[in-house]
């Protein structure tokens, strides 16, 4: 898979050259050496070929400096989960924080309607996250989020598609940094895209991982 490439954002609405080194941030000052790092090691990155990852659009005001990648699970021409990874720096720092870099997720996937009834799932993908975190020796603070379950059930026209449920994990964590106030991103994306795999179901990436307890395959995943 080739290393995902894109563009930096200032936050407040302006798209810069991650390649230029005289590119601006807000008010026109130089985008970070420490936010340049981070995201250089994001882009460069390999990872497991089943998930394909690009980058989008950041969102606009969260912090000073942020660039965000998607991601989806493939298997074939199925999509079994999708997520998005956004990376925000403030050189100043933030109180919330307790750092100058966040890392904030949205995973998603299609659940069996009887694996999200279950009452101990929230928890469980939870734990999948700080275990993902844990399992690459990565050390994080101030973690937050919400798990969330789903269900759609179709009348009328769409009444021929069975009843649907989803699982989404939205979280938010400070990654360590490291030398030159530098967090080691690469392994932050290693440790978010085998959370992906995990909720997509896909089996472990190697012998080390075997006891990982993955979420079976669905039903029927999203057709590509």
């Amino acid at each position: 898979m080739a290393a995902a490439q894109g563009r930096l954002s200032d936050g407040a609405g302006g798209m810069d050259e991650a390649k230029d080194t005289n590119e601006e941030g807000p008010g026109g000052g130089s985008v970070p050496l420490p936010f340049r790092a981070a995201v250089e090691a994001l882009r460069t990155a390999r990872l497991r070929p089943q998930i394909e990852i690009e980058p989008t659009r950041p969102p606009q005001r969260l912090a000073p400096f942020a660039y965000a990648l998607e991601a989806t699970v493939v298997d074939g021409d199925q999509d079994l989960a999708d997520g998005r990874l956004v990376l925000l720096h403030d050189p100043a720092g933030h109180d919330a924080w307790r750092g100058t870099f966040r890392l904030v997720t949205l995973v998603r996937a299609e659940l069996e309607p009887e694996m999200a009834a279950d009452p101990l799932l929230p928890e469980v993908c939870w734990s999948w996250l700080t275990g993902a975190l844990q399992a690459r020796g990565l050390t994080y603070g101030e973690p937050s989020g919400t798990v969330t379950r789903a269900g759609s059930h179709y009348f009328g026209g769409l009444s021929a598609r069975p009843a649907a449920s989803q699982i989404e994990i939205r979280a938010s964590w400070t990654p360590r940094e490291g030398l030159g106030g530098v967090p080691d991103t690469a392994a932050h994306l290693a440790s978010w895209c085998d959370l992906l795999a995990q909720v997509a179901g896909l089996p472990p990436a190697g012998p080390g991982d075997a006891s990982v307890v993955t979420l079976p395959q669905r039903r029927g995943p999203q057709s590509r």
